[in-house]
C-alpha cells in the first residue's frame, strides 16, 4: 500500500512539472534573421550625395526600387547629357532631403549593430548572412568575394568600417543560394573607391564619399552623407528585394506550445488512478 501511495505521488509531481511547463510556452529552437538596414525615404535613390554628383562618361542607372539621382545640401549634378537613368533628377530639394536624413539615420544603424571580426581583405573568401567588421576599420575586395544565402532570401550581409571600403580593378562579389543585392550593406565611416570594370553588390553607406571609377558595375546604390558622388561610365542597379522582404527585417521562433506536454500529464495522471484502483 505504501508503495502504491508513494508511487502515486510520484506520478503527480510528475504531472504538475509537466503542467507548470505547458503553462508558459517553451522556446525550443529561436533563430533571429538579422534585420535589414532601413533605408526608408532613402532606398529609392540609386544615387546621392551631399555635395555633389559627378558624371564622365556613358552611366545607366536604374532598378525596380527606384533610380532616382539626388544631391543635398548641394545643388550640383553634372554629366547629365552622359547619363541615363529611370527617375528623376533631385537637387536640393524635398526628397533628397528627406533621402539624406534617412541616410543618416541608416549608418546610425548599421554602425551600432553586433559584429564578427574578420579579415580585412575580402577577396577570395566565402561568407554566410551576418554583421562584420575588422580590426583595421576597413575592407579591401581584391580577386572575388562570395556571399552564400543559404537558400534564404532573407539573409542579410552588413560590413561595418570605421573608415574606407576599397575595391580592386576587376574585382567581384558574387552571389550564391539566394543572396540579394538588396539586403547588404556596406556601412563605410568614410570614403568608397570602386575600382575599374570591378562589380560589387549591395548599398554602401559613406559618411563621406564614394567614387566609382571606369566601367565599375554595381547592383544597388551609392549613398553619400557629407561629400559627393563620382561616377565614370557606371552600371548601377538598384532592385527591389524578391517578395518584397520588409526593410524590418524578420524574426523567427519556433515556439513548443505544450500540446504534447499536456497529452503526456494527462496520460500520466491517468495511469496513476489504474495503478490505485
Amino acid at each position: 500500500m505504501k508503495k502504491k501511495r508513494n508511487y502515486r505521488w510520484m506520478t503527480f509531481s510528475i504531472t504538475l512539472a509537466l503542467l507548470i511547463l505547458v503553462s508558459t510556452p517553451l522556446t525550443i529552437l529561436a533563430a533571429t534573421v538579422e534585420a535589414r538596414v532601413p533605408l526608408s525615404d532613402a532606398k529609392s535613390f540609386a544615387v546621392l550625395a551631399y555635395s555633389e554628383v559627378t558624371n564622365t562618361g556613358t552611366t545607366t542607372i536604374g532598378g525596380t526600387a527606384g533610380g532616382e539621382v539626388g544631391v543635398h545640401a548641394g545643388t550640383s549634378i553634372s554629366g547629365k547629357a552622359t547619363m541615363t537613368i529611370s527617375g528623376t533628377y533631385h537637387e536640393a530639394d524635398a526628397a533628397a532631403g528627406l533621402a539624406q536624413t534617412a541616410l543618416a539615420n541608416a549608418i546610425t544603424n548599421a554602425s551600432g549593430r553586433s559584429a564578427t571580426r574578420i579579415a580585412t581583405e575580402l577577396g577570395n573568401t566565402t561568407l554566410i548572412g551576418g554583421v562584420y567588421d575588422s580590426a583595421s576599420g576597413t575592407f579591401g575586395i581584391t580577386g572575388d568575394l562570395t556571399l552564400d544565402g543559404q537558400n534564404d532570401p532573407a539573409t542579410v550581409f552588413i560590413f561595418k568600417m570605421a573608415s574606407t571600403l576599397t575595391t580592386a580593378n576587376g574585382s567581384n562579389v558574387n552571389l550564391i543560394n539566394g543572396a540579394s543585392a538588396c539586403n547588404i550593406f556596406w556601412q563605410v565611416g568614410s570614403s568608397a573607391t570602386l575600382g575599374t570594370t570591378s562589380h560589387i553588390s549591395g548599398h554602401i553607406l559613406a559618411t563621406s564619399s564614394i567614387t566609382a571609377t571606369t566601367g565599375a558595375v554595381i547592383d544597388g546604390s551609392l549613398l553619400a552623407s557629407t561629400g559627393a558622388v563620382t561616377l565614370d561610365g557606371n552600371t548601377i542597379t538598384n532592385n527591389l528585394c524578391p517578395n518584397n522582404i520588409p526593410d524590418t527585417g524578420v524574426q523567427e521562433d519556433l515556439l513548443f506550445t505544450g500540446s504534447a506536454l499536456l497529452m503526456l500529464a494527462m496520460g500520466a495522471w491517468y495511469l496513476s488512478r489504474k495503478k490505485t484502483a
